[in-house]
């Protein structure tokens, strides 16, 4: 910042003329960080990682889990179906009544979407209170006509 000045009164009718220089303080980013406090560190030390999930994805389309195990096929209701420019997008309400939109492969707790259609969605079962089901079902959720 360059200096300035500025008029001061010491008596009536005499105006002293008095400069400051104020000196700017340029702080660069590595000095901001170097100041900061080291950051934590997990060393597991041959441990198990205590934030790693324990029971695991499974093995899917590598797709995420919609709302990770809240939302299973059957307290999910079928709210609409939207058309997009590539496929269809299905409308979900949960337990709590909160909104969810599939898309074909999207996982649930219990199973994934396995289609959708103008007037109706394909769930496929694959978890039975969490136990893998020997053979997958599948659950099929439509729309009432008269809601069309």
């Amino acid at each position: 910042m360059a200096g300035f000045s500025c008029l001061l009164a010491q008596s009536p009718g005499q105006e002293v003329q008095k400069t400051e220089q104020q000196q700017e303080t340029v702080i660069t980013p590595q000095q901001a960080l170097s100041t900061l406090p080291p950051r934590a560190s997990y060393n597991p030390g041959g441990r198990r990682d205590p934030f790693k999930d324990l029971i695991g994805k499974g093995k899917g389309s590598g797709k995420a889990t919609v709302a990770d195990g809240q939302l299973t096929i059957e307290n999910a209701t079928l709210v609409g179906i939207v058309k997009t420019a590539k496929s269809f997008v299905a409308i979900v309400s949960g337990p709590q009544e909160f909104p969810y939109f599939l898309k074909i492969g999207d996982r649930l707790a219990d199973g994934y979407v396995y289609s959708i259609s103008e007037s109706k969605v394909v769930f496929r079962k694959t978890h039975e209170r969490g136990i893998p089901l020997m053979r997958p079902r599948d659950v099929v959720k439509e729309i009432n006509p008269e809601e069309r």
